[in-house]
């Protein structure tokens, strides 16, 4: 087991920023972290890299203790924080040599190291340059590589695509794919789309206590308990559709999409399906039934279901 977390909590004055959350991360995983703003994410990573210590609860990484071993245990961490401090005013081979040599690197490994790292996160074109001359985006890959440059086993990224463009978020989705072969990777996003194509697993917390833990395939299947179908019934004879939509044994609500063309959203009861329902009521009153949908639960639905 890669990350053990027993009953963390983190108080700040009268807040819980993290309220009594465990879980486990296997070694291999790649597991998105997600949850509001606010919601004890970056809090929660502080802690697993020994940035900040707990108010009460363990964590364990390969087996030590965050306590007792915490020197030990940043060995094994490479950390990309939310707001990614670099030297402005160094240049990236510097700065990374100066990274390799504060995390232990051999003397005989750190070019190599450094060549790997420039390769890896695309830096090559911007290698001669200050930190303080990149934009964004490549600030944000020296940030990476120097996550990586001491070739840790467990990499905890806060927003590592803030800021760069779609073609370098798919970049660095592969990147982080790839080192998911070989490492345990925690990271935090605010894009979901991310979240799914990149991750194995995902933890959602929301006000510091742990809602949803899963693949994504399982929690949209959880929320699929209620069917979601949108249909267009031909009704001339003004009839009122969503009234008769809604006195269905096996419709939870009605929503009138647009009424002029008569288009509903329905959501089903839950360990319901309403598409028998609609079809009868539509032949017994004699409508026509221009279309009926099914609508996939996305993980924004599941998102915002659990953290509403």
């Amino acid at each position: 087991m890669a990350i053990l977390i027993e009953n963390l909590t983190k108080v700040y004055g009268d807040q819980k920023a993290v309220d009594n959350i465990s879980f486990e991360i296997k070694t291999g995983e790649v597991v998105g972290f997600l949850g509001p703003n606010g919601a004890g994410k970056s809090t929660t990573m502080k802690m697993i890299t020994c940035y900040m210590a707990p108010t009460a609860g363990k964590i364990f990484l390969e087996g030590l203790d965050v306590d007792k071993d915490p020197e030990e245990i940043k060995k094994k961490i490479g950390y990309l924080p939310e707001n990614n401090p670099l030297y402005t005013d160094m240049a990236i081979i510097d700065y990374l040599k100066f990274c390799a040599d504060i995390q232990g690197v051999e003397k005989s490994q750190v070019n190599e190291k450094i060549h790997k790292m420039v390769d890896l996160c695309g830096l090559n074109l911007e290698r001669h340059k200050r930190i303080g001359e990149l934009s964004k985006g490549y600030r944000q890959r020296v940030g990476l590589a120097q996550a990586m440059i001491h070739d840790p086993e467990v990499l905890v990224l806060d927003e590592p695509t803030t800021g760069l463009d779609p073609n370098q978020i798919i970049e660095i989705r592969k990147l982080i794919k790839e080192l998911g072969k070989e490492k345990t990777v925690i990271l935090s996003s605010h894009i979901l789309s991310e979240v799914e194509a990149t991750c194995d697993r995902i933890l959602i917390i929301n006000k510091g206590k742990i809602v949803a833990d899963g693949t994504s395939e399982t929690l949209r299947g959880q929320a699929q308990g209620k069917e979601m179908i949108k249909v267009q019934i031909d009704a001339s004879n003004g009839a009122d559709i969503k009234k008769t939509l809604l006195g269905l044994a096996s419709v939870e609500s009605v929503k009138a999409l647009d009424e002029k063309e008569n288009y509903f959203l329905i959501q089903s009861k839950p360990e319901h399906t309403s598409r028998k329902d609609v079809f009868d009521a539509c032949v017994k009153n004699k409508w026509y039934l221009m279309e009926l949908t099914g609508i996939e639960t996305k993980l924004e639905d599941v998102f915002r279901e659990v953290t509403n």
